[in-house]
Formats: structure tokens, C-alpha cells, sequence
């Protein structure tokens, strides 16, 4: 029998400082780890739910993958493990496994170990033993020990059988929150089972987290790849250009089938380049009605979201702009600015020049305006 999930990403994430779930954590989205993980071990469908205006942000971190699907949660964990269960269909004995975001590494391994326990008890969860010896506190002293022999570290994700979880948040009391399924399934009088955990299954938590889970990372190793772009555009009647999303008064535009971005044409396509991924004609044919005078954004955001999905990051950039008019000096500091926003990247990793070709060829004929651009990408050697 297959099984299906649950990735809860709906919390503010306010300890880690925001939107945790959406962070990078060695070279893609947080969520992503976890959803990749579960439909690698065979999880159909998965259900990620999000906080209600956070759906485009799961399609941005999630392009590329196929399985998965998206639901509003509530203001609390149970709220939204509740609307998780609710958007999930199949028979009552399908298994089901609910999984906090925050833990980004989940192994095939321990969610083999959790579906092999369901064959004789009513839930599983991964739980390490607590190594550390515990003390009570109070006013900064020691005022007792705690023996720990039968404490133990629980993790996500937890795993039931979809009537039997659902059956117990039935029978909850609304007045109390539970720690987590496990609580719900034993206060139902279900007989939850330990399976071992991985200490890699850490939840990320708070601000230093994301440094260790960096270290962690089952990608210690990256490549850096190199992309190149090139495009040109003629120049036609008109009252302003756009040039790296950047609107300049002019009294000519540039003619194309989008909005003829050169700049953003030639970077999209040095990002592609670089992912071997094809070039910007192959992801939005000039044939398709639905480019006509498109802005070019899209494209560069696109090609970025497909190196996210790649598990990599884009390290810098730089675009030469190859024309006589408009001059492009007083822009440059704008343009940069609006790369930096489109592609999440910090200022000094965005470079934008211009230079003319001294009056030769089509640029120095004033026929039209070239464009060229470099990306360097990091991926997962």
C-alpha cells in the first residue's frame, strides 16, 4: 500500500526570524528538502499547507516537482495538521506521515522505519535518546536532576493511519493544543511506537540553526558553472526602452514579441546556460500568443526558480548593454538595484555596464541594441 504526507510550512517562523520554511538552506528552499524527500520514498500525494497568502511562495519553491499540492492552514500547528487531513482522499488504512517544514533532512530510511511500525501499533514517530544529563533550574541555579533514563528526543514526521489520526483530532478537547499528533493518537488510547531517529533531523528553530544545518547539509559539496547570454532587439517608433527592468525615456523602444528586454533576455539566458537548461526561446516560444508584450521579469524570475529546484544558487552576474543611445550611465545604479531585487541576490553581486561599438555595425549604425551577460551558478557536485 502507498502512503501520503503532510508538510506543514504554515508558521510565521518568527524565532528564525520569518518565513523560515522559505529560506535557503544549502542551496534550496527549506520545504523543498522535505517534500523532495517524501515523494522520493514514494508519497502520493503530499499536502503541503501554508499560511492562506503563502501558496505562489510553495509554487516558487516547489517548480519543477510533480505530486504535490497545496492547502491554507490555520493559526495554530493542529489547525493546519487538521486542514492537511482534511484535503487528503483514499481509503481510512492508507498511511499518512505529518512532517514540521523545520526539519529539512528526512532520510528514506526513517520513513521506511515509521511505515514498518504502523504493521503493529496505531502510530510512529522517530525519537533519539536524551544524552545529555538534564538539571532543573531556577533563578539561574541548579535545584535538581532529572533522570533521563526513559526520556526521549521526538521528531517529525509522525506516522498513522489516515482514519485513526483523524479519529483522534475528532475526539480532542478544542479548549487544549497538543504537542504534536503522537499526544492526540494517545490521548485516543492509541498505542504509539519509537522508531530511531537521525540527528540530522533537526528543527531549525532559531537564527544559529541554519548555520549548523549548513554544516549538516547532505550537500557539503558544490559546483560552480558558468553561463553565458546574448540577444539583440531593433530599435522601432516609440516613447521609452526597457532595459534590465528598468523603463528609460527614449524616443525609440525596442521591438520584440515581449516587452524586448535585451538585458534581462541575455541574463535569462546566461542563467539557462548555466543549468544546461535549454535557452529562453525553448522555456517561452516567440510563437505563443501569451509572451505578446510580456515584461521580461518573468523570464529572469523563471530561470532563477529552475536553478532553486536544481538545489543550487546564483553566486553573481553581469550584463553589457552594446548600443549609442540611450545612454544608460545615469540608470545603472537603478538597474542594478532592480537585478538584485528579481533574482534575491545582494547589490556587489550584480555588475551592469554599457560601452558602444565606436559607430560600427548595426549598434553604431543606431539600427539596434545588443546585449550580453554572464551568470555564475553553484550547484550540488
Amino acid at each position: 500500500m502507498g502512503f501520503s504526507a503532510i508538510v506543514v510550512a504554515a508558521g510565521s517562523g518568527s524565532r528564525a526570524g520569518g518565513d523560515k520554511q522559505w529560506r535557503t538552506v544549502a542551496g534550496k528552499p527549506m520545504v523543498r528538502w522535505s517534500v523532495e524527500a517524501l515523494l522520493r520514498a514514494g508519497a502520493n500525494p503530499v499536502v503541503v499547507v501554508t499560511a492562506p497568502d503563502a501558496e505562489s511562495r510553495a509554487a516558487g519553491a516547489l517548480v519543477g516537482l510533480d505530486g504535490w499540492v497545496t492547502t491554507p492552514g490555520g493559526a495554530t500547528r493542529a489547525e493546519s495538521v487538521r486542514a492537511g487531513l482534511a484535503a487528503l482522499s483514499g481509503p481510512d488504512e492508507t498511511p499518512v506521515l505529518i512532517h514540521d517544514a523545520a526539519r529539512p533532512f528526512l532520510e528514506e530510511a526513517v520513513i521506511r522505519r515509521l511505515l514498518d511500525a504502523l504493521e503493529d501499533a496505531d502510530g510512529a514517530l522517530p525519537a533519539l535518546p536524551v544524552a545529555d544529563s538534564l538539571r532543573r533550574g531556577l533563578d539561574g541555579l541548579v535545584v535538581g536532576g532529572v533522570d533521563r533514563d526513559a526520556l526521549w528526543r521526538a521528531q517529525t514526521p509522525q506516522a498513522f493511519r489516515l482514519r485513526t489520526v483523524r479519529d483522534a483530532y475528532a475526539a480532542w478537547r478544542e479548549a487544549e493544543t497538543p504537542t504534536d499528533e503522537a499526544a492526540v493518537v494517545e490521548r485516543a488510547g492509541g498505542r504509539v511506537r519509537l522508531v530511531e531517529g537521525d540527528a540530522r533531523l533537526m528543527k531549525l528553530t532559531y537564527p544559529e540553526d541554519f548555520a549548523m544545518a549548513e554544516a549538516l547539509s547532505p550537500v557539503a559539496r558544490t559546483v560552480t558553472r558558468m553561463g553565458q547570454g546574448y540577444d539583440v532587439h531593433r530599435w522601432g517608433p516609440g516613447t521609452s526602452v526597457w532595459l534590465c527592468g528598468v523603463e528609460i525615456p527614449h524616443d525609440q523602444t525596442l521591438i520584440g514579441h515581449s516587452d524586448a528586454d535585451a538585458g534581462l533576455h541575455a541574463l535569462t539566458d546566461a542563467i539557462l546556460g548555466a543549468i544546461a537548461d535549454g535557452d529562453i526561446g525553448d522555456h517561452f516560444p516567440p510563437s505563443d500568443p501569451q509572451w505578446k508584450g510580456a515584461s521580461s521579469d518573468r523570464f529572469l524570475v523563471y530561470a532563477a526558480q529552475r536553478v532553486a529546484a536544481r538545489g543550487g544558487r546564483i553566486v553573481n552576474v553581469d550584463v553589457t548593454l552594446i548600443c549609442e543611445q540611450p545612454k544608460v550611465k545615469p540608470h545603472r545604479l537603478t538597474m542594478r538595484e532592480r537585478l538584485a531585487e528579481l533574482l534575491e541576490l545582494p547589490l556587489d553581486a550584480v555588475s551592469v555596464k554599457a560601452t558602444t561599438s565606436e559607430g560600427l555595425g548595426f549598434t553604431g549604425r543606431g539600427e539596434g541594441l545588443a546585449a550580453q551577460a554572464v551568470a555564475a551558478v553553484e550547484l550540488p557536485a
